[in-house]
C-alpha cells in the first residue's frame, strides 16, 4: 500500500464545493462568493447583514435559505459550533426541503471541524440513511470514517477507535471505489493499520524488557503474520531473534534471521540480528518445522502462491 500522510483538515470552501457541486450555477449557486455584497450594494447581502446584530424576527420566520447561509457565514468566520446549530435549524424547520438535505451534510462537516466527533458521526449517518443514492453519500461515509480516524490516540492508549476507523474506511473503499474519497481512505487505512502494528510492538517490547519471552513472542508473531505490509515487520523479526535466543530455541531464531535477511538485509535490524546469531555460533537460515518456517516458505520461496 502507499504510505502518504494526508492532511486531516478540510477547508470550508473545498467542502462547500464538494457538497454543493450538484446544485448548479447561476443565481441559485450557493458558493461563498454569492454570500457577499452584490455589485452596487456597498457590501450588502446576507454576509453584510450577519456582520451586524441579527435581526430579531423569530427563527421560524426565516427562510430555509437565510438560515442555511447564516450557517455558512459562521463557518467562514471560524465558528463551526454555531454553524452546526444553524444547519440543524434548517433540518428542524424545513425537514423535507432541498436546503435540509444540504444543511445535513454541512452540519456533519461543522461538527467534525468543531471536533465534536460523536455528533459528526450522527449527522453523517443520518445523511447516509436518508439519502443513500445522493452523490454526496460518499462524502458523508468518508466524513463518518474521519470522525473515527481523527480520534486515534497515541499507541499507548486503547485502540478500539482504530479498529472502528479501519472498518469505516473499508466501507468507503468498497462502497465508493471510484471516488476521490476512496483514494484518501486507502491512504488512511494504511496508516491506521500501521498504528495497530505499532501497538503490538509496544506491548511486545514491554514483555521482552521484563524477560517474559513467551508473551513477547506472541505479540511479535502477530505483527509478522497479520501486519506484513506495515513498517514494523523488520523490528518484529529482530525481536523474535532476541526472544528465541534467550529461550535457547536456535531453529526459530535462525529462521527469523533468515526471513529478516531476505526481506530487510540493508536495515539495522538485520545487522543486529546477524551479530546476535554469529555470536552464538549460528547463522541466518531456515531451520526446523515451526511457524516461522511456514512464513519463510511463503515469503521467500513463494509456496503459498
Amino acid at each position: 500500500m502507499i504510505r502518504v500522510k494526508f492532511g486531516k483538515a478540510i477547508s470550508v470552501a473545498l467542502v462547500s464545493g464538494i457538497v454543493l457541486s450538484s446544485c448548479g450555477g447561476g443565481s441559485g449557486s450557493l458558493g461563498f462568493g454569492s454570500l457577499g455584497g452584490s455589485s452596487g450594494s456597498g457590501g450588502g447581502g446576507l454576509f453584510g447583514a450577519f456582520s451586524k446584530p441579527v435581526e430579531k424576527k423569530p427563527i421560524d420566520q426565516w427562510t430555509a435559505e437565510e438560515i442555511y447561509k447564516r450557517g455558512e457565514y459562521d463557518l467562514d468566520r471560524g465558528d463551526p459550533s454555531e454553524a452546526a446549530k444553524w444547519f440543524g435549524e434548517v433540518e428542524r424547520l424545513y425537514p423535507y426541503s432541498e436546503w435540509a438535505k444540504r444543511a445535513l451534510i454541512m452540519q456533519a462537516f461543522a461538527h467534525h471541524k468543531d471536533r465534536d466527533y460523536e455528533q459528526a458521526r450522527a449527522s453523517a449517518q443520518r445523511y447516509i440513511d436518508f439519502y443513500p443514492a445522493s452523490e454526496d453519500a460518499a462524502y458523508a461515509q468518508y466524513l463518518l470514517a474521519l470522525s473515527y480516524y481523527d480520534q486515534i490516540d497515541e499507541i499507548g492508549r486503547d485502540q478500539g477507535l482504530t479498529y472502528q476507523a479501519l472498518q469505516a474506511l473499508r466501507t468507503v473503499i468498497e462502497r465508493y471505489p471510484d471516488t476521490e474519497y476512496a483514494k484518501s481512505a486507502i491512504l488512511k487505512f494504511d496508516l491506521a493499520f500501521d498504528h495497530l502494528a505499532a501497538k503490538e510492538m509496544e506491548i511486545g517490547r514491554y514483555y521482552l524488557k521484563r524477560k517474559h519471552y513467551s508473551a513477547a513472542i506472541n505479540r511479535f508473531r502477530v505483527v509478522v503474520e497479520q501486519f506484513q505490509t506495515t513498517t514494523h515487520v523488520a523490528e518484529a523479526l529482530h525481536r523474535l531473534v532476541e526472544s528465541y535466543l534467550s529461550l535457547g530455541l536456535a531453529d526459530e531464531a535462525q529462521t527469523a534471521g533468515a526471513i529478516l535477511g531476505h526481506n530487510f538485509q540493508s536495515t539495522e535490524w538485520y545487522q543486529s540480528s546477524y551479530r546476535l546469531l554469529t555470536k552464538s555460533g549460528l547463522k541466518p537460515e531456515a531451520k526446523g518445522n515451526n511457524w516461522l518456517s511456514a512464513v519463510y516458505r511463503q515469503l521467500v520461496k513463494g509456496e503459498w502462491l
